[in-house]
This record gives C-alpha cells, sequence and structure tokens, in this order.
C-alpha cells in the first residue's frame, strides 16, 4: 500500500511538472474542458482491455486513464476548485452511503437486494440533488445511447413508471415492429427513423428487466460478428479467393463453419 501511495505521488509530482512553467507548454495549455474526451476514449481501451483479458493491457490502459484523472484533478486544484483529496473523500463517503449492510445495519439476502438498495439510495440523492422536473440531471448526454437510455428508463422505473412484466415489454415490441413495418411500406423516412428509434428503445427496456447491459451485449455481439467476418476472410485469402470474387454460397458456407468454431471455443 505504501508503495502504491508513494507511485501515485510520483505520478502527481510528473503532472505538476508538465504544467510548470518550465514544463509542456501543451499540456499547460488543457483545460478540463478538453481533457474530456480523453478520459471517454481511454475508458473505451480499459473495456477493450477487460474483454480481450489481458492483464498487459488493461495494466497499460488504466494507467493511461488514471493519468487523465490525476491531470483533471491538478487542473481543478490550481484553478482553487478541489483537490485531489477531496474527490477521494467525496467517494469514500459515496460508497459508506452506498453499502449499508456492510457499514450500517442494513440487512440483505441477496445480490439482488443489495443492487435494490443501492438504486433506491441514488434516488434519494438525486430528489436532494434536484427538482422533481430534473430526475435525469445525472444521467451524461455524452453517453452512449443504449447506456444513456438504460439509465433513464432505471430511474424511471424506481419512481414506479415502468411495465410490471416483461410480457408487457414484449407485447410493446411486437407493437413498434409493426408500426416500423408500416412506415417502411409507406416510404416515410422520418417516421422510419421514429420508429427505428421506438424499437432501440424497447429493447433496452428488455434489457434492463432481464438485468443485462444493453451496451455490452451489443458490443459483444459486434466483436462476434468481426471475429467471424474474419475468418471467412482468411479462409478465402488462404484459397486466393477476394471477398469481391466470392460467391454467396461459399461465404455462408464459411459463416456457419465460424458460428461451429466459436460454439467449440
Amino acid at each position: 500500500m505504501e508503495k502504491d501511495d508513494n507511485s501515485i505521488k510520483e505520478l502527481i509530482k510528473l503532472i505538476k511538472k508538465l504544467r510548470s512553467p518550465d514544463g509542456c507548454p501543451w499540456d499547460r495549455k488543457q483545460k478540463k474542458e478538453d481533457i474530456g474526451k480523453y478520459i471517454l476514449e481511454e475508458a473505451y481501451e480499459v473495456f477493450d482491455s477487460l474483454e480481450e483479458k489481458s492483464s498487459q493491457a488493461l495494466k497499460e490502459e488504466l494507467g493511461d486513464l488514471l493519468f487523465q484523472i490525476l491531470f483533471v484533478a491538478e487542473i481543478s486544484e490550481d484553478a482553487g476548485l478541489f483537490s485531489l483529496g477531496d474527490v477521494l473523500e467525496e467517494i469514500r463517503k459515496k460508497m459508506i452511503r452506498r453499502h449499508p449492510h456492510v457499514f450500517g445495519d442494513k440487512k440483505v439476502n441477496s445480490v439482488q437486494e443489495v443492487k435494490e438498495n443501492w438504486q433506491q439510495i441514488k434516488k434519494k440523492e438525486r430528489d436532494n440533488k434536484n427538482s422533481q422536473q430534473d430526475i435525469f440531471a445525472n444521467v451524461p448526454r455524452s453517453l452512449p445511447a443504449l447506456k444513456r437510455a438504460q439509465k433513464i428508463t432505471a430511474i424511471a422505473a424506481t419512481y414506479g413508471f415502468d411495465w410490471s412484466k416483461i410480457k408487457e415489454v414484449l407485447k410493446k415490441l411486437k407493437e413498434e415492429l409493426k408500426e416500423f413495418d408500416l412506415a417502411v411500406k409507406k416510404g416515410d423516412q422520418n417516421k422510419t427513423e421514429e420508429e427505428l428509434g421506438d424499437i432501440l428503445f424497447t429493447l433496452v427496456n428488455i434489457s434492463r428487466f432481464v438485468q443485462v447491459d444493453a451496451e455490452t451485449a451489443l458490443s459483444k455481439t459486434t466483436n462476434k460478428f468481426l471475429r467471424r467476418f474474419s475468418y471467412i476472410t482468411g479462409q478465402l485469402s488462404a484459397r486466393g479467393v477476394t471477398l469481391e470474387k466470392a460467391d454467396l454460397t461459399e461465404i455462408d458456407a464459411l459463416w456457419n463453419e465460424a458460428k461451429i468454431r466459436d460454439n467449440d471455443e
């Protein structure tokens, strides 16, 4: 632990050096707003390394993300807003507050109860911070659309705005599919876009009901598609055939082979 503390202190010292008058002009010029896009990029790279299950990649990407977080904290301290110590104390208090079954006398019997308690505590925190007209204020607009939709619907659900059973959501999906089909047949592009959005929003609600993160599910499926398509192009290349020249029947057969390989691994 002492080694970790010293390492963080050394990294903060490095950041201070970079932002000093004899440091790096680019680092001195940066503002909090400038760093946002880098934090987002690094967070996604951490996510990718978790998917790859590479400890070396994860170690590197966590370091990149930590650097950006410490950089923003240093900018904020220079501006007299808050220090890294303030950030650490704030999150420490929040975690204690949100784990009453560990740090208080709350009793829980399952992981699901822990999740439900967590959501209720978050709801109380939102109510204390925001008016009832602004209950979604803490959901970042910059979140990916699926992630943002799932967070918003989860918040609405804590206020009772929700279906009672998943079969009701599945029924809603069927209704949205019919409306989408009608819009496509009419050739109404604006209505088609709207109805497709409704389908995706309903699918997000289904994800929430079955306790699946929609963003993660879609990301995994996209990666699966890329993996299988890579197998197809690799096999075609080994046969001296380009993707453009390949027969659709041959591509379908290779796709089925890729599916079997996925299931075997």
